[in-house]
């Protein structure tokens, strides 16, 4: 009901939102282009050129609000690099609008409905499985197609044939964090804390609970309210009961929270989350600090020298960008998700031969294409052909991230559970 409802209410809105809706620094947000009809935006730029109008649907505020930030880096590096496209033999400006879903999943309907209304073909985002599961209906209704960058929650294209995502989904992930403990640390009992009503950290736990007890350890698990900020009790749960692991796959916001907290108490089990600690917040929270902190993610930095120097040279280039990568130039990899999921959509597009959202759609069902993350292509729900996740720990001494390992499972493991 609450979908339908800020479904209507964004109808009677539009106006009000274009005027007022945030944009991430360094794209174009301007009300002025606005497409009331949702037709691709042909209209010549201040150049003459013809424009094709891509989507940044991410949160620039809120829990998730730093790791946004970071994904949309990546997407504005590949634009910087490459801001146009050849379309019917014509060549077409391509033009950035973002707009911040504010991590809220109430919010994310009417952020949703601010691209549509700016005629995108086709939307990149979001940071957070939880925001794009609420949006996901505007867009259906719009035809205009989503690529999802990182989140990882079945339900973003279960059931649907317009949202695509290019990241490895949680019955995958929680399956490799799983063994990981298991295999690595011995571990037999799991403490697990997820947000009350979070898609993403409950999904994630409940996916590493399953893997965990097929392999014959227990699981303790608690959730947090949201506002949260105090997790010395839960902290403390899991070292009386004698857990040999902390599982916590929540925002980066309560993230590092917990890290100063657990530090506080002395806890010495490992602390292990999924994509989202892969966030400059968590070094800096982690650094110096007596902690062991181990993530799984998409990317790890080295992995492609060309790729790394260009976006790290990118977020120094002014105050802003490097404000928006937590203050240093770390390449995360959500940075190196949006870089690809930007050359995937152009690919998209070209293939379309069309800006239509329609033919962008049906076109992304045969897209290939390899990126510095790996090969991306998609399977009957949309979801990209991965088999390989990365696992890093922070080092708390450098406060960057030691590459660990290359973690696999079988191919049957990515199912939803």
């Amino acid at each position: 009901m609450k979908k339908f409802l800020a479904l209507a209410l964004a109808a009677l809105m539009i106006f009000a939102l274009a005027a007022c809706t945030p944009a991430e620094p360094g794209s174009d947000n301007n009300p002025s282009d606005s497409q009331s009809d949702n037709q691709t935006d042909v209209t010549p730029s201040a150049d003459g050129a013809k424009v094709v109008k891509i989507g940044i649907f991410e949160p620039a505020s809120g829990d998730n609000g730093a790791g946004g930030k970071q994904e949309s880096i990546g997407i504005q590096y590949a634009n910087s690099l490459v801001n146009t496209v050849e379309i019917g033999g014509e060549t077409y400006e391509v033009k950035l609008v973002a707009v911040d879903n504010e991590s809220s999943n109430d919010k994310a309907p009417t952020a949703a409905a601010t691209l549509v209304s700016e005629g995108c073909s086709v939307v990149l985002g979001s940071y957070g499985s939880g925001v794009s599961i609420a949006a996901s209906d505007v867009f259906k209704n719009a035809g205009v197609p989503a690529i999802g960058v990182t989140c990882t929650n079945p339900q973003v294209t279960d059931g649907n044939t317009h949202y695509f995502r290019i990241c490895f989904l949680d019955p995958f992930q929680g399956t490799v964090l799983a063994n990981y403990a298991k295999e690595n640390f011995g571990a037999a009992k799991a403490y697990c804390l997820s947000k009350l009503g979070d898609d993403y950290s409950g999904g994630l736990v409940h996916y590493f609970s399953q893997a965990f007890e097929a392999l014959g350890g227990e699981v303790i698990s608690e959730e947090f309210q949201d506002g949260n900020s105090d997790f010395t009790s839960y902290i403390t749960k899991a070292k009386n009961e004698g857990c040999d692991v902390f599982f916590a796959p929540t925002s980066t916001e309560a993230a590092a929270l917990i890290i100063e907290q657990a530090a506080s108490q002395g806890l010495t089990m490992p602390i292990m989350a999924g994509d989202t600690w892969d966030a400059n917040v968590i070094l800096n929270a982690a650094k110096g600090k007596d902690v062991t902190i181990y993530v799984t993610t998409f990317y790890q930095e080295g992995g492609n020298a060309e790729f790394d120097a260009g976006v790290k040279e990118f977020i120094n280039s002014t105050p802003t960008n490097l404000a928006n990568n937590g203050g240093d130039d770390t390449v995360s990899a959500v940075t190196a998700m949006g870089y690809d999921a930007y050359f995937t959509a152009l690919e998209a597009i070209k293939a379309a031969g069309s800006a239509d959202p329609k033919a962008v759609n049906e076109a992304l069902w045969g897209v290939k294409y390899d990126g510095v993350t790996g090969h991306i292509e998609f399977n009957e729900t949309g979801d990209a052909k991965r088999d390989a996740a990365y696992v890093k720990t922070a080092n708390t001494e450098t406060g960057a991230w030691d590459f660990v390992a290359v973690q696999k499972v079988e191919s049957d493991e990515q199912a939803e559970g």
